[in-house]
């Protein structure tokens, strides 16, 4: 079966895992490596398309398969002529299985070897989810990047449980891409499906279950089940155990992931593309990423304050705003806050994937990711769980 995605490398750090390259894809070529803006409900919040195209340059989205399946529905979506159309976007769509967020409802859910059966959050109608049915979801869809359902374990877990998790990820995977080979081969239009990689936090787990995944030569792969609570060293010990085991010609995603200093700690373990809600739920809450370190708007510093948010940034907000009008705007409620403030963390995410991206070509990488690790040593970041929902 031809390439429904393919990736062209363009650049590889001598030193480290870092890559340049440019992902192919039916809705445009993506330069790599990516940060992809996540939109669960077909809308990044706080931003139209317009912003995200034009001003923020962004060429590939997320969408959620769970939270479009309950509203407005797959159907509907289809007969509206798919995603892209119903949310005006010319660029690329990547859609979650929506396994994630059907594992996180605990009590709402049952799994099964055939899938899971949950109840909606919105209304508590009873649905079911297979590997085979969630293929057919995203293709309603028409997502250029199609996600496999998996099961996503918490942590801590057990090896025990974290070894039958996985079994059952793979063997949804094969039942997956099963289902997606007939479905495709009819198809003229192009919709790669991706594979995730689980196996919770322990080391042996993630390498058998990437070396059993690859035997399904996928147009990509996804590192799964970070960001759910562990400590940070510890996801990227479990990206260091997968990657030398990927393909060299294929994609590689790291799901939910993370703070602006870690994007480039990913990227030098071989990681193409990242997505979180990080930058726009913390927009949101006051919370805004700049240059100089992180920016909690609502301190009373800001009160007077005649600057702009990033002096080193250039992107709308920064060129016409001061901190003090944006701290006015976030004390006083208004939605306009929360427009200028995503729209500023998000061009701070995608200038931060430009300049690594610049850095493998040029060569300058290991002198980039020592200035930020020299960086992060005199101005320490938290970081936080991803949801994956915004």
């Amino acid at each position: 079966m031809p390439r429904q995605v393919s990736f062209e490398l363009i650049a590889e750090c001598p030193v480290t895992r870092a890559r340049a390259g440019i992902l192919h894809t039916e809705h445009g070529d993506i330069p790599t490596p990516v940060f992809m803006p996540v939109g669960t409900q077909a809308t990044v919040k706080g931003l139209n398309q317009r912003d995200l195209w034009d001003e923020l340059q962004a060429r590939i989205i997320l969408g959620n398969t769970y939270h479009l399946f309950l509203r407005p529905g797959h159907e509907l979506i289809r007969q509206l002529g798919g995603l892209h159309r119903f949310m005006s976007w010319p660029g690329a769509l990547l859609t979650d299985s929506g396994g994630y967020q059907v594992f996180s409802l605990s009590g709402l859910r049952k799994i099964s070897e055939h899938g899971v059966t949950f109840q909606s959050h919105l209304n508590g109608d009873t649905h079911k989810f297979t590997p085979a049915s969630t293929v057919d979801v995203q293709l309603a869809f028409g997502s250029d990047i199609m996600m496999v359902l998996d099961e996503c374990p918490p942590y801590p877990v057990s090896h025990e449980s974290a070894r039958a998790s996985m079994n059952r990820t793979i063997r949804w995977a094969g039942e997956a891409f099963t289902h997606y080979r007939r479905r495709i081969a009819d198809s003229p239009t192009r919709h790669a499906l991706f594979p995730i990689i689980q196996g919770s936090m322990f080391a042996d787990l993630r390498r058998e279950c990437t070396e059993r995944l690859i035997e399904l030569d996928a147009d990509g792969y996804a590192i799964g089940g970070l960001s759910v609570g562990e400590p940070r060293p510890l996801s990227m010990e479990m990206v260091e155990a997968c990657e030398p085991l990927l393909p060299r010609d294929r994609p590689r995603y790291a799901m939910g992931v993370g703070m602006p200093h870690e994007l480039v700690e990913y990227v030098a373990r071989g990681i193409d593309m990242m997505d979180c809600v990080l930058p726009s739920r913390n927009a949101r809450n006051g919370w805004l990423f700049t240059s100089e370190g992180r920016v909690v708007i609502k301190h009373a510093r800001y009160r007077d304050d005649p600057g702009p948010l990033d002096p080193a940034c250039g992107c709308y907000t920064c060129r016409n705003y001061s901190r003090a009008y944006l701290r006015h705007l976030f004390q006083a409620g208004e939605i306009l806050f929360a427009s200028l403030a995503t729209r500023h963390n998000l061009q701070r995410y995608l200038d931060i994937m430009t300049q690594i991206r610049q850095a493998i070509i040029l060569g300058q990488f290991v002198p980039y990711l020592t200035e930020v690790r020299n960086r992060l040593g005199s101005r320490p970041e938290s970081a936080e769980p991803d949801t994956g929902i915004e």
